[in-house]
């Protein structure tokens, strides 16, 4: 008895993460324009996943794709293996929850009764119900509130469940915009980013914040502009450029490949390698003006290509995303 438990113990394989998002092909037209171009993208149980992009990239509008406020041109979306209907009330039903990049809080509701909106998909609780105001709504609103004060709690913000949203704090408004997302009981959280606008500590405490909420069982989905902070925090990293998947791996891979840092420089990428055009200059052609005649700019992206930090590509641009 005890050695067929033993050998069934041994031969037990650790197992298999699931795959919470599943994006195959998506695309985005607008008339004319194609703002997301056959991107793939997937995430697993227990993981943060990290977005990234200059701006006008098409990063919004994927998330957009992927929570029913846009209906994808082609490509399908999947969440724990089920299509997900094209509408952004059954998409948080489904399980999946989001933020955004401008804080869209109820400004003249309470904290508490912030969170309780999002409690709203997983109450049974019909019209009558609460016209009547009968046992069983009762305690179903006695069930929220209880949730609602846990996730206050969560994200420290306990003390003030009875203050106005618009009096908090700017970094509070974005936790508590996070917390309202959780009062749903996603499986899966996309964050617009969630750090726009903070301060450095604010920003230490947002990753402590979505560590946890990973620890919680939630795997995240992260758009931000901050590289140190997404370069910190997530197990993959997909870059987006011109609405097209660039490159998708680890924070290493990811910062050391040039054509992220042109990406993020504005230099032209020609297909896989463009820095490849770069020699032309050592090698003029005859007739062609000598190296010291030719204007300084033919040479200024190779020396701006040597200054990006150790650990990111910088970001020049601190403006939000436009994808419109």
């Amino acid at each position: 008895m005890t050695t067929t438990t033993t050998k069934a113990d041994a031969t037990t394989e650790p197992a298999t993460p699931e795959t919470v998002l599943d994006a195959r092909g998506v695309t985005m037209r607008f008339g004319g324009l194609t703002a997301v171009r056959d991107v793939d993208l997937t995430v697993r149980s227990g993981e943060i996943v990290g977005l990234i992009g200059p701006n006008g990239a098409g990063k919004t509008t994927f998330f957009n794709c992927l929570t029913g406020l846009y209906v994808p041109t082609e490509g399908e979306v999947r969440y724990k293996g089920q299509v997900l209907p094209p509408k952004s009330f059954k998409v948080t039903a489904a399980g999946i929850a989001r933020t955004f990049q401008n804080i869209r809080l109820f400004n003249n509701m309470t904290v508490l009764e912030n969170v309780l909106v999002g409690r709203h998909t997983r109450t049974k609780e019909g019209l009558w119900s609460a016209l009547l105001r009968g046992p069983g709504f009762k305690k179903a609103e006695a069930a929220s509130e209880k949730r609602a004060m846990e996730l206050l709690e969560f994200i420290g913000l306990q003390d003030k469940a009875q203050h106005l949203a618009k009096n908090l704090p700017y970094g509070e408004q974005r936790k508590l915009e996070i917390a309202r997302a959780l009062a749903s009981d996603p499986g899966l959280i996309l964050l617009d980013e969630p750090t726009a606008g903070m301060n450095p500590q604010e920003t230490r405490a947002a990753e402590e914040l979505i560590f946890a909420i990973r620890d919680m069982g939630v795997a995240v989905l992260v758009i931000e502009h901050d590289m140190r902070f997404i370069f910190n925090l997530c197990d993959r990293v997909a870059v987006l450029v011109q609405g097209q998947k660039l490159i998708e791996g680890d924070s290493q891979t990811v910062q050391s490949d040039e054509r992220v840092i042109a990406a993020y420089l504005g230099e032209p990428i020609e297909g896989d390698t463009p820095a490849d055009g770069a020699p032309e200059a050592d090698t003029p052609e005859a007739g062609a003006p000598a190296a010291a005649d030719a204007p300084e700019e033919d040479t200024a992206p190779e020396e701006t290509a040597e200054k990006p930090s150790e650990d990111t590509p910088h970001d020049p641009a601190s403006g939000k995303e436009n994808d419109a």
